[in-house]
């Protein structure tokens, strides 16, 4: 890709700000900058997006569609233009302009198009897909809103609308060309025909049409240009239809309207309800029948192989079970639309979908009532139906030992379809996302399937591109880092690992001290314009930074803040270094418990940060609406790195590995990918406490744990529950006594007690090890240096050369 220089960039701001906007430079804002960047930005992309898409037609090369009601892809104005390599030149033409680039790039919304971990690895994911040169897409939904914003008042999470799309979004182009209708409902007809073959009528169907809208992945510096497709739930019927109808209709047409829009409009809406439910359902079928439809008529255009070839030149990869119903809609398609029997149509399709399971949470292997899927997608209930009865039968023919087992099998068992086991059965590959979870899916959780499949199993631990969590969030790091090992780790990130030669180097050891105080000052700025509050950058930065959720256990994390708090009223001389524990979360909207526990964390806030009694010693922060800018300020900041989930509840994490690839110490249970940090950085380079995964399900097996006893034997944490049942945190007497009689009446489900006092022990040698800063430099330098492992440039190499199959385009 040709580069502007920096008169060059100088020069098309001004022609779009002053020729297109009308606006002249001493008058534009630093959003009609943004706006006028993103334009420059997409016209030098744009080709090569061209480029690249023509490039896989004329090859018929092998593609793979990422399939995921998640894409947390944060901002994109600097990620894109660092990977068409023009950041540089555009900071130094707006710096020249006399604006702040980082103020400029910050109009630009965090799409709402994700939550979490799941969402941010897919994002994660395509970016690495589209630098290694692997032919790869995301389809997706266009969610107008977000999942919410988090505003926090008086302590509590409030909930408002995310509205992100309020203004235009410069990345996306819609393609109504290439529109597709959904059906819903309706009545099926079924007619033998004359050869013997049966052929479906669908009548009185809820017709949905599916509007596409592209948005630009860019490899890094190697002009490929991949796709994330979003789809857009919208109506049949245009406003003419609506202003012509009888006036008793308008407003049957409104709400039918709205309820189809309703389909991309919430991320996640509620599903406690009937309603919700079936809006979710709504979503996922919208989602696989969509993309499964555009991903057909892409292969059928060059009209030069039968779709018995689809498996070679095509394969379906679904991001957790969500988009499950892959698997019949392929086989409606193939059968119905295409004409296929059902043996070659089951062959097409478990060639062609694999499937990522990212949890071991019971609530979160979906499962749908059969009469709602049965209203709501009757033709695909007719196939789930004829899937489950052909497997059931093979098990009971095939597996006379797995005979009894049949129940905990089924894809239909107690009027519920079970959206994990249709993955497993109607897919050619299952994978977990580390080490133990897979263990666990293959001896525990999915035991049975795993004695059927043995061969479908298998792991491909997460990874984070380290393009957007190394070298675009900490850039002075990164050009310390190019300086003395040589920029070839951007494209190659093991290459990290002869930073090693440099852990005991004292001088380059202290300047990567220097960058991390310099990141440090950064954010508490930013912490005392957002929340008053003054934090010391030379404190510890103990960060926990993820979804509030009990397995999490930020409970454990605020419990050790009390407990170091009332050491601190005991005896305000006591020896500690000063420490700041940052929290970012949101808490889902019906989550109570979760909500009670970010309304702890800011009570503790405010009674901490206000009392001068001990000095400035402890600092408690929470940092309202965590997203992902928000995650690129706070990560170079951060010391500790809290990954502290039950063990076993945790498949992988990746907040693990950006901390770590960014100079942080993880404190953290032998849980997710943890283990496999710890095992490449060694023990005395991870701070390690708590249960085992073994332990945790012996006790869940066996029992044996009683919380009570922990509280009557340990008198830290008979003090801390006894405060929140007494009311000593709270305005009120009952504030937190939910907690207390939670913990206590629940017998702590996720070992919170249990695991308390190890805890405690290991933050006393994560304090030792900090004052000894040489110590603490040459372990953060051993993270850095093997966070290389962790990209995800490594983990889409092991998908495409084990899974996909797929060829670089060089």
């Amino acid at each position: 890709m040709p580069h502007l220089t920096t008169d060059k960039w100088i020069e098309a701001i001004k022609h779009k700000t002053e020729k297109v906007g009308g606006i002249s430079i001493g008058e534009a804002s630093e959003r009609d900058l943004f706006y006028a960047i993103c334009a420059i930005a997409s016209e030098e992309m744009n080709k090569n997006w061209i480029d690249t898409q023509e490039k896989y037609r004329e090859t018929e090369c092998k593609q793979v569609y990422y399939l995921s009601m998640e894409f947390l892809v944060g901002r994109l104005l600097e990620s894109n233009l660092l990977n068409s390599g023009m950041l540089n030149e555009c900071n130094s033409a707006l710096e020249a302009m006399g604006f702040d680039p980082e103020k400029v790039y910050s109009v630009e919304p965090d799409a709402g198009l994700g939550n979490g971990g799941l969402g941010r690895l897919a994002a994660c994911f395509l970016e690495s897909i589209a630098s290694l040169k692997f032919p790869g897409h995301g389809c997706g939904i266009r969610y107008r809103y977000g999942l919410f914003e988090q505003r926090i008042i008086h302590g509590h999470q409030v909930e408002l609308p995310d509205y992100w799309l309020k203004e235009d979004y410069p990345w996306e182009t819609r393609k109504a060309e290439e529109a597709v209708d959904i059906h819903f409902g309706g009545d099926i007809h079924m007619f033998k025909k004359n050869d013997g073959t049966l052929e479906f009528k669908y009548e009185n169907t809820d017709k949905v049409t599916a509007v596409p809208y592209d948005v630009p992945v860019v490899g890094y510096q190697n002009q490929v240009v991949n796709s994330l497709r979003l789809w857009s739930a919208e109506s049949n019927s245009g406003s003419s239809d609506l202003l012509t109808s009888k006036s008793s209709q308008y407003f049957h047409h409104l709400d039918h309207k709205h309820s189809i829009e309703q389909i991309s409009g919430f991320l996640y809406p509620d599903d406690s309800g009937y309603d919700g439910k079936i809006l979710r359902l709504k979503q996922q079928y919208f989602l696989v029948s969509s993309s499964l439809k555009s991903i057909i008529r892409q292969f059928k255009k060059n009209g030069r192989h039968s779709l018995m070839h689809l498996p070679d030149r095509v394969v379906i990869q679904i991001n957790d079970t969500h988009p499950s119903l892959a698997v019949p809609e392929l086989m409606r398609i193939l059968m119905d639309e295409e004409r296929f029997g059902w043996d070659d149509a089951w062959e097409i399709t478990t060639k062609t979908i694999a499937y990522t399971n990212h949890t071991t949470l019971s609530e979160a292997l979906e499962k749908w009532p059969q009469d709602m899927v049965k209203s709501l997608l009757p033709r695909l209930h007719m196939i789930i139906y004829e899937i489950n009865e052909r497997f059931c039968r093979k098990v009971w023919e095939d597996h006379p030992e797995l005979r009894d087992k049949i129940h905990e099998l089924a894809i239909i068992a107690d009027n519920q379809v079970h959206m994990a086991r249709l993955a497993i059965v109607g897919s050619f590959s299952v994978n977990g996302v580390a080490r133990l979870h897979t263990e666990i899916l293959k001896k525990k959780e999915m035991s049975n399937f795993y004695t059927l499949f043995p061969e479908r199993f298998n792991n491909k631990t997460n990874g984070i591109t380290h393009r957007r969590w190394l070298l675009q969030v900490n850039p002075e790091l990164s050009t310390l880092i190019s300086d003395v090992i040589g920029p070839q780790w951007i494209q190659r990130p093991n290459h990290l690992i002869s930073l090693l030669r440099y852990s005991n180097d004292v001088p380059f050891l202290e300047r990567v001290s220097e960058v991390k105080l310099q990141n440090k000052a950064r954010l508490a700025q930013f912490i005392h314009e957002k929340t008053g509050i003054v934090v010391d950058e030379r404190s510890i930065f103990d960060v926990q930074i993820k979804r509030l959720h009990e397995y999490k256990r930020q409970l454990l994390n605020i419990f050790h803040v009390i407990h170091l708090y009332n050491e601190l009223k005991d005896n305000p001389s006591l020896d500690i270094t000063p420490r700041t524990f940052i929290f970012g979360a949101k808490a889902a909207p019906s989550y109570y418990f979760a909500k009670e526990v970010i309304k702890l964390i800011n009570r503790m806030a405010s009674i901490i940060n206000n009392d001068t009694s001990i000095q400035g010693k402890l600092k408690v922060v929470f940092l309202e609406n965590y997203n992902v800018s928000l995650a690129e300020k706070i990560i170079p900041a951060t010391d500790i790195s809290e990954q502290i989930s039950t063990a076993s509840k945790e498949a992988s994490g990746t907040g693990n590995m950006k901390m770590m690839m960014n100079g942080a110490l993880t404190v953290g249970t032998l849980d997710g990918a943890n283990i496999e940090i710890r095992d490449l950085v060694g023990d005395r380079n991870i701070f390690i406490f708590g249960l085992t995964a073994d332990e945790v399900h012996d006790y869940y097996q066996n029992g044996g744990y009683v919380a009570r006893d922990i509280y009557h034997t340990d008198e830290r944490v008979r003090r801390i529950l006894d405060q929140l049942n007494e009311g000593a945190f709270g305005s009120q007497e009952i504030e937190f006594k939910d907690i207390f009689y939670h913990i206590l009446y629940h017998n702590d489900p996720y070992f919170v007690l249990k695991d308390f006092d190890a805890y405690i022990e290991t933050h006393e040698l994560v304090e030792q090890a900090y004052r000894n800063q040489p110590k603490w430099m040459n372990m953060s330098m051993t993270n850095i240096a093997y966070s290389g492992k962790f990209s995800s440039d490594r983990t889409i190499q092991e998908y495409a050369s084990e899974i996909w199959k797929l060829k670089r385009m060089d």
